[in-house]
């Protein structure tokens, strides 16, 4: 016999969740007073920081995090993080405090509901009904996490569990791979051989499923175009390549009208489709042969039109490899980027250009900044796995504690954490953290004073000029960054950009370079990639 806390860490041991991310309360000190060796902490100031921070190492390593939070606050504060990882496909095992059970019943302070409250946005989520399930439930919840798609689970334990007698727990090893039904994929196959204009989505389950090199090697063998998902939450195709075409817009109609010219589109690894603006049409073009390949049963009932099949993306990208004839045709080179002006004051044009031309070729972004996101994809150009990371619920204060996550993640590589100064405030947190942690992000603070994503929309949707909230004066990203005890400082003029990121580059510790920008306003979600966006308002 041993505890319900000896046993539950020699668990996090068996399958590797040795980094607790956390942000404590008193119902979770039973299980976090004296921690074993061969541990770490890393500590939020905030839930929302704390998962978020798991959410983005648990997407950079491709494994799930070990995420501690408190009580009833893990439902309330660390909510949007539970439903950004449950749209990202990340693997988070979820442990919350509860109320000592002795007295749950007479409703005492901090009894938690969280379960309930979770329920549409995790896996699996349970508490528990006897102290000694407690390590059984977290080893299940690590498998739950880890079938694809894969996702958050939600524990709640009592806090006086910690210390009952209970039986020690093994780890099993249980298959995530789901194969793909080899008839339909038959059926993709011939459709693509009598194709005379073919073209691949390319989406982020690509990356989830380790299928980057098998799906070049697909697009490269049939000569295809490719076009990255509407709002990609990852790059899961190189951005320089010959085939590369740029994004799919997030409505109906405009992307209907970007697919216009293809008889057969093969979807690998995204939702048919993800929009956004409502601008009504057909989902594709009567006549055009329509094929989605996804790892998510739910992505796939909820494909507006096509056929779905449903498997890992690497296995169904090497088997169609495997049976199509390989195409010989001209390729057209990708369009110029144009070379942006140093107009003052500075464009995320120029930001992002700069940035390109400066950041290491394996540097990875979490990006957050909606209203410039147009310009990122245009000019920020990454060609390796796991280079880009983006948020696909909408919900603000993704980027900054994912950007730490992702760089304890991968400390040989260099995370740039791309944030609208309004983004920045919903987890503001996390630059703190990044301080603790000695997480060496940069984060890019692009600076105009408003949320220039919503002005966007709202000039997009023609709903007229008196909407109030929409500007946000007196913040100071640089002031607010020393605070937390971050190296930080303020860009004005386009000729002070290239020698503050290049300092930024060669410090060894987090830091802020806070850039101040014109006011946007005219571009929504990539809204304004190769298409005028009022044409559809």
């Amino acid at each position: 016999m041993t505890t319900v806390r000896e046993a539950t860490y020699q668990v996090l041991r068996d399958v590797g969740m040795t980094t607790i991310f956390g942000n404590p309360g008193s119902s979770e000190l039973p299980f976090l007073k004296d921690m074993p060796a061969g541990f770490d902490y890393v500590l939020g100031l905030h839930e929302r920081t704390a998962a978020g921070m798991g959410l983005g190492y648990a997407l950079g390593r491709n494994e799930p995090a070990f995420v501690n939070l408190h009580s009833i606050a893990s439902a309330g504060n660390g909510l949007s993080a539970l439903i950004d990882a449950y749209y990202l496909h990340a693997p988070l095992v979820v442990t919350t405090g509860q109320q000592d059970r002795r007295q749950i019943m007479a409703e005492p302070f901090l009894v938690s509901r969280a379960v309930d409250v979770v329920k549409p946005y995790v896996k699996w989520a349970c508490e528990p009904l006897r102290a000694e399930d407690v390590p059984a439930a977290i080893a299940r919840g690590y498998q739950l996490a880890m079938q694809p798609p894969r996702g958050p689970v939600f524990i709640s334990i009592p806090m006086d569990d910690w210390n009952k007698p209970c039986q020690p727990v093994r780890a099993r090893r249980v298959s995530q791979t789901v194969e793909p039904n080899l008839e339909a994929l038959d059926e993709v196959a011939h459709a693509i051989e009598s194709s005379k204009k073919l073209t691949l989505i390319a989406g982020s389950q690509i990356e989830e499923d380790g299928a980057w090199n098998d799906v070049i090697a697909l697009a490269e063998r049939l000569n295809a175009d490719v076009y990255a998902e509407p709002i990609a939450p990852r790059w899961a195709f190189p951005r320089t390549h010959r085939l590369f075409r740029g994004g799919l817009l997030p409505a109906q109609k405009p992307l209907a009208d970007q697919l216009a010219g293809y008889d057969t589109v093969v979807v690998l690894g995204a939702p048919v489709f993800l929009y956004y603006a409502y601008v009504p049409g057909d989902p594709i073009r009567p006549g055009t042969k329509l094929f989605q390949i996804t790892n998510s049963p739910q992505d796939a009932s909820a494909a507006l039109a096509g056929a779905s099949i449903i498997g890992n993306i690497a296995t169904a990208a090497r088997y169609l490899r495997e049976h199509v004839k390989k195409v010989e045709r001209e390729v057209r080179p990708q369009e110029a980027v144009p070379e942006p002006k140093d107009d003052y004051p500075m464009t995320t044009a120029h930001l992002f250009s700069t940035l390109a031309k400066v950041m290491p070729h394996d540097a990875i972004i979490a990006e957050e900044c909606p209203s410039s996101k147009g310009d990122l994809d245009r000019y920020v150009r990454l060609d390796k796995p796991g280079s880009f990371y983006s948020v696909r619920s909408g919900i603000l204060g993704f980027a900054a504690p994912a950007a730490v996550g992702l760089q304890l993640a991968h400390p040989q590589r260099r995370v740039i954490c791309a944030i609208g100064d309004g983004s920045l405030q919903y987890s503001v947190q996390a630059l703190w953290s990044a301080v603790q942690a000695k997480a060496p992000v940069i984060f890019v603070v692009i600076c105009n004073g408003n949320y220039s994503a919503l002005e966007g929309f709202r000039k997009f949707t023609q709903v007229g000029k008196n909407v109030p909230g929409i500007d946000i004066p007196g913040i100071d990203a640089t002031q607010i960054a020393r605070g937390y005890g971050m190296q930080a400082r303020t860009v004005d003029r386009p000729e002070e950009l290239e020698p503050a990121l290049r300092e930024a580059l060669e410090m060894k510790c987090a830091s802020l370079v806070s850039v101040n920008v014109q006011q946007g306003g005219q571009r929504t979600m990539g809204m304004d990639q190769s298409v005028n966006p009022p044409n559809y308002g």
